[in-house]
Parts: C-alpha cells; sequence; structure tokens
C-alpha cells in the first residue's frame, strides 16, 4: 500500500495488518511503496492456506495471508470460465497497536 493510505489507517512497514472482504480475512505484512495507485493493496500469491478455527465472524482468516481467502470461486461471466481472482476489494486494518511520544 503507499505510505499516505498507511498513514490514514495508522499502519506502519513491518506491521502485521489484516486484510478481510465479506469472503474472509488474511494476516500480512505490511510494505509501504509508493509505485502503487492509491488505495491498492498488493498481496503477493503462494501463501499456503492455515486458517485458524475461530474468526470472530465465521469466516475463514489465514494466518499465512493465502489470497484465495478473500476472492470468491465463481467464474468471471458465463462466456469466460477465468476466475476474478486478482480484483477483490479489501479493508486493511493494524493488528499493531502504536504509541508515539
Amino acid at each position: 500500500m503507499t505510505p499516505r493510505d498507511a498513514v490514514a489507517r495508522g499502519i506502519e512497514t513491518g506491521d502485521v495488518v489484516r486484510l478481510f472482504n465479506d469472503r474472509g480475512a488474511v494476516l500480512a505484512g505490511a510494505v509501504l511503496h509508493d509505485g502503487l495507485r492509491p488505495g491498492v493493496v498488493r498481496l503477493p500469491t503462494g501463501a499456503w492456506f492455515d486458517p485458524v478455527p475461530h474468526d470472530p465472524g465465521g469466516r475463514p482468516l489465514c494466518v499465512h495471508g493465502n489470497p484465495n481467502t478473500l476472492t470468491a470461486g465463481l467464474p468471471s461471466s458465463a462466456s469466460r470460465r477465468a476466475a476474478p481472482a486478482h480484483t477483490p476489494w479489501v479493508r486493511p486494518r493494524s493488528t499493531e497497536e502504536h504509541h508515539h511520544p
């Protein structure tokens, strides 16, 4: 995410953040980068799905950051069988508490 977006959410580089939507949530490490568009969060793929058993709300919470947790398992359209896996809307929230003097 961009540094400006991070400041607005109380997120700092290295924080563990919770990315979530109505499908589920993941934990990931925050890396701030000016090369992203405002409002965009980038989450690399490759993590194994590792849900915790009791996420508030009953949705999966993957502690390893598997992005499939945030996507729908539906085709993008009737004529295309591709999954819309790279465009889920998420809300980032810091799991850290920062105490600044």
